[in-house]
């Protein structure tokens, strides 16, 4: 049966049909939206509660494990990690890729009502969830800036308009505003003259609350009208607090104002943000699990317009960080690097065919393969990204190959005299079942990766289904399109027009195949050195497979950094704002650097007291010339200058694996049941780890050495005196605790009164001495009779994973290792150090999924070679030439690790990709052998393996040739790639390159060789069966 016949004689129906096919995939390509990477985060919400001046021990014990107990019982969690600091606790929980993140927050929701009845009755809000993670960076952020209103003011416009309108956009998980807090009436206590009028601080909170109220009036109703009832029960300026009456002593009402000084200020004094060295609210906008970045960003620009209208007119609302030009330019460049790529392969047809018809016909396979894939893309949901561009840059290469045969063996049977349409006929279907074989088998490689389960099978299948399809695409032009236009394009041309180019390469490439024919019977003449050789290329492949650095994904340069500030850990707000002003200085000043922001304060997504968060933007890559590391690197010894300010930046990745953020990119966790014993070892890991080379910027979220006034109070005292323990917390949380006491409702916010004594009174633990409790009996009890006070060092974050107390220690790559000689090197550190076996230490994140991946890598190459073949059993129903096939195999892993080497590039997953596609495409060259071998074994009268492959060898030495260096050509601008995105796409080249370069020397040798060694065994396993079945008589 001959599948070209039917498209060869109606060439109106083949040429519209694929022009048909062109026109879809033009029109799904308006369609795709547009990524860094396809989208499969694991869906992830972040639950935040708030209870403002309670310790970390606090929030995690009344606050944290409640939800947790909760949060165990919904299905589908694969992590769950807590951090609780002063005021504020997030659990985050990472759920099965499979779960739909709006049932989860359904469920997350269900299980925050349900642990409501455990959690403290004084929790000013209910815990909200948001569907976000929090180890992702920020997709843009907004800084708000006005030389006239205060910083309250600005945060309360954040809060009241930005944040509100900003969240409802599609794709946003979270608006969190950094950097000031809401506007508050701000009452300051003086102790002293309480204690002179004998009123306690519990006295004034009780005022304030009942004073300041919102509740219904009701109505008054006649005959024919109707009145409401409305008092002035809310109280919205400072001024009209000073004159509340608080109590009455000696027959005179004493009045807040003589007790206390009343102002409008905020509800948090210790906060902070800067953009660009300028005092500034900030907006920071993070996306869902799986949101697209550039639509979600170009939504919320879309609003931005709006929104800066209906702002104050003092201030002016700017972008300050903005994740989607670098993910645009990666994008452009490398449809650059596609465009090179197919120029590149229509020169090699050019090159070797020196005929523009002729060019042209594989020519059209080119774009009619890679543009119809677009509307398979569609079809199946997947994005332009990174991956699937990478993919259509390598299909250059192989959807040209399949077009290449066809049309060369066409055009052998034309320079035989055939008509047209005859030779197109007979070449076509003699050279189908060949072009077929090399297809399924090249797509077979993929099978692994289609099946395989987890974030990097979900990654890696668009990759592999987009080159599939483009693949599949090209095999059904190369039987339809591509023999009808030989049938009526090519144009027999005597041997005398050809002019000087034409018959110069042609004695070039006559001098060539002649070489070949010379060594390839000296070859035939020794098999065994080619067999010897091919045994070394397999012990070799195996070796370098061990010595070549592992990797997981490529470091990537999106020009957007992350940095975390540790201060001591007993350090002020006013110390720490400075060191935040110093950093962000000496960063702003780098000639790298396009913008920065950073905050301190407030809790909740700032982190504890002592920690400042940054957002660097850098500029793009041609103006700054290094990549993010090498800025980093650059950076690290100046920010070593700032005294008790430790500061660890990272290259913000597209691919974040974990929920929890970290100072660093990789995580490696200690876990334990005994808080105490995790406490003692934590530091001794983090000194161990420090010791190793291959990492640098280690350091722990352990924050256990901060100060704190012990008040222990003697119970049968307290008793005695009528003060209970709820009482002394309450006089502390009154003072000290920027308690918020009432709630002033307006249109558009609410609002809160806050209350603790005045500022000179919280600036040193000597002023417990000056609070007095006052008893149920009215009796005022200095806190000094009841209490002593001990300084002793307090627990400043409490982290929990999966409901247990962990350390994190995080650490970034030293400049030249590799992420598997640092696991090897921190497995080694975790062995000398001798771990108890109640502390367990695991990897986390990313460098839990390299781990993953690194076992799994021998698998998915072996059920690669399985996969392929299988195929190749069932294509040519035997078990032994495709061990043939696969024989030529080593060498491009040869050609592929030394390249790696070489370049000083990681085997990483996507170098890994580029070794399962050289399996793809260096079989082509034995199977094209393989296959004129056996038809002339079988269609020839009397001709021996050994005639019939050295024949096939030379027949098919050009198309062999041309359909390796177009492969080869389709990915070498890749390898040399330098743009923007480029480190992630070079790895693949250079696998390829390297490969191809090496295989295609030894193949031409090897396979040959392989090839009668093998059917020498199969005629003796033939004879030995025969001589079984039937013995001598």
């Amino acid at each position: 049966m001959n599948l070209s016949a039917p498209f060869v004689r109606r060439p109106v129906a083949t040429t519209l049909l694929t022009i048909g096919a062109t026109l879809v995939g033009i029109v799904a390509f308006q369609f795709l939206p547009v990524a860094s990477l396809p989208q499969v985060e694991f869906p992830t919400i972040n639950v935040s509660a708030s209870l403002p001046g309670a310790s970390p021990e606090t929030m995690a014990s009344s606050v944290a494990a409640p939800l947790e107990r909760q949060f165990t019982r919904i299905a589908g969690v694969t992590e769950m990690t807590s951090s609780s600091t002063i005021g504020g606790t997030n659990v985050t929980l990472q759920f099965e890729l499979s779960r739909d993140i709006d049932g989860a927050a359904r469920d997350v929701q269900a299980a925050i009502n349900a642990a409501r009845a455990d959690l403290p009755s004084n929790l000013p809000t209910v815990p909200r969830y948001s569907k976000v993670n929090p180890a992702d960076g920020p997709i843009l952020i907004l800084a708000l800036t006005s030389e006239l209103v205060s910083r309250g003011q600005m945060y309360d416009a954040a809060s009241s308009i930005l944040q509100q309108k900003l969240s409802q956009v599609e794709g946003v998980g979270q608006v969190a505003v950094g950097g000031g807090s809401l506007p508050a009436i701000r009452v300051d206590l003086n102790p002293t003259a309480l204690n002179k009028y004998g009123i306690g601080l519990g006295d004034v909170r009780q005022v304030l609350t009942s004073t300041n109220v919102n509740r219904p009036k009701g109505q008054l109703t006649s005959d024919d009208r109707t009145w409401e009832i409305r008092t002035n029960d809310q109280l919205q300026q400072a001024e009209e607090y000073l004159p509340l009456i608080v109590a009455y002593r000696n027959g005179r009402a004493v009045q807040l104002s003589d007790v206390a000084s009343v102002e409008t200020s905020v509800e948090d004094l210790r906060t902070m943000g800067v953009a660009n060295g300028t005092p500034a609210v900030l907006v920071i906008i993070y996306r869902q699990a799986g949101a697209n970045i550039i639509e979600t960003v170009d939504r919320l620009r879309a609003q931005l317009p709006q929104l800066e209208a209906s702002l104050p007119g003092s201030m002016s609302l700017s972008i300050v960080m903005d994740r989607t030009p670098v993910i645009r330019a990666s994008l452009h460049d490398v449809e650059r690097t596609m465009a090179i790529s197919v120029g590149l392969v229509i020169l090699v047809v050019f090159v070797f065919l020196r005929n523009l018809r002729a060019t042209l016909i594989p020519a059209v396979a080119v774009p009619v393969s890679l543009i119809s894939t677009f509307g398979v893309m569609y079809l199946f949901g997947y994005s332009l990204d990174n991956l699937s561009l990478m993919a259509l840059t390598i299909a250059t290469g192989f959807v040209v190959d399949d077009a290449i045969v066809v049309l060369e063996n066409i055009t052998r049977y034309r320079e035989q005299g055939l008509s047209p349409v005859d030779a197109a006929l007979r070449g076509a279907k003699e050279i189908a079942f060949t072009v077929v074989s090399m297809t399924l088998s090249l797509v077979a490689v993929f099978i692994p990766i289609f099946l395989m389960g987890g974030m990097l099978g979900r990654l890696f299948r668009e990759f592999a289904v987009t080159l599939s399809t483009a693949i599949l695409v090209s095999l059904l032009v190369s039987l339809t399109t591509i023999p009808m236009l030989c049938a009526r394009v090519l144009k027999s041309e005597p041997a005398e027009s050809h002019g000087w180019w034409y018959r110069t390469s042609e004695r070039g490439f006559g001098l060539l195949a002649g070489g070949y024919a010379a060594s390839l019977r000296w070859v035939l003449r020794h098999p065994r050195t080619m067999l010897v050789v091919t045994l070394g290329t397999m012990a070799l492949t195996v070796y370098l497979y061990i010595l070549v650095p592992k990797g997981f994904f490529p470091q990537q340069d999106t020009g957007r950094l992350f940095g975390n500030i540790q201060a001591a850990q007993d350090i002020s707000f006013q110390a720490m704002r400075q060191k935040l002003t110093d950093v962000v200085d000496i960063i702003k000043s780098d000639p790298a650097v396009a913008s920065i922001t950073g905050f301190t304060g407030g809790g909740g997504h700032a982190g504890t007291t002592n920690t400042g968060r940054m957002f660097i933007a850098l500029k793009p890559l041609e103006e700054r010339g290094l990549s993010s590391d090498e800025v980093i690197a650059r950076l690290r010894p100046k920010l070593a200058k700032v005294p008790g300010a430790p500061t660890y930046l990272q290259a913000i990745q597209d691919l974040r694996i974990g929920g929890r953020a970290s100072s660093a990119q990789y995580q490696y966790t200690l876990q334990s049941v005994d808080l105490a014993e995790l406490n003692t070892w934590a530091p001794k890991v983090e000194a161990k780890l420090r010791t190793i080379q291959e990492i640098v910027d280690v350091n722990s979220d352990q924050q256990d050495r901060g100060q704190q006034s012990l008040v222990v109070f003697d119970r049968v005292t307290a008793s005695r005196l009528g003060l209970s323990p709820q009482l002394i917390d309450d006089t502390l949380y009154d003072a000290f605790g920027q308690r918020q006491v009432s709630i002033m409702y307006t249109p558009l916010n609410q609002y809160h009164v806050v209350m603790e004594v005045a500022p000179q009174y919280w600036q040193n633990p000597s002023a417990l001495h000056d609070i007095y409790v006052r008893s149920p009996n009215g009796a005022q009890v200095p806190l000094s009779a009841v209490t002593r006070y001990e300084p002793a060092n307090t627990i400043l974050s409490v982290n929990h994973q999966g409901q247990f107390p962990a350390v994190t220690v995080s650490f970034n790559m030293a400049p030249g290792a590799s992420l598997g000689q640092a696991v090897l090197a921190v497995d080694q550190a975790m062995h000398d150090i001798g771990l108890p076996a109640t502390v367990r230490g695991t990897f986390q994140g990313t460098a839990k999924a390299f781990q993953s991946s690194v076992e799994n890598q021998p698998w998915l190459i072996l059920a690669a070679l399985v996969t392929v073949y299988i195929v190749l059993g069932i294509l040519y129903e035997s078990y032994i030439h495709p061990i043939t096939i696969l024989s030529t195999l080593p060498s491009a892993g040869v050609g592929a690790l030394l390249a790696l080497l070489l370049f000083k590039t990681e085997l990483s997953m996507i170098a890994l990709i580029g070794i399962m596609l050289l399996i793809g495409i260096v079989k082509k060259n034995a199977i094209m052998m393989i296959d004129f071998a056996l038809h002339s074994e079988r269609m020839a009268e009397g001709k021996t393996p050994q005639e019939a492959i050295y024949e096939a060898c030379l027949l098919r030495f050009r198309p062999i040739m041309m359909t390796t260096a177009a492969a080869l050509l389709g990915a070498l601008p890749l390898a040399v790639g330098m743009g923007v995105g480029s480190e992630l796409r070079r790895p693949l080249g250079i696998a390829i390159v390297g490969g191809l370069l090496v295989s295609q020397v030894l193949t031409l040798y090897t396979t040959p060789v392989v090839y009668l060694f093998l059917d020498r065994l199969r005629l003796r396993w033939v004879r030995a069966r025969a001589a079984a079945l039937h013995p001598a008589a």
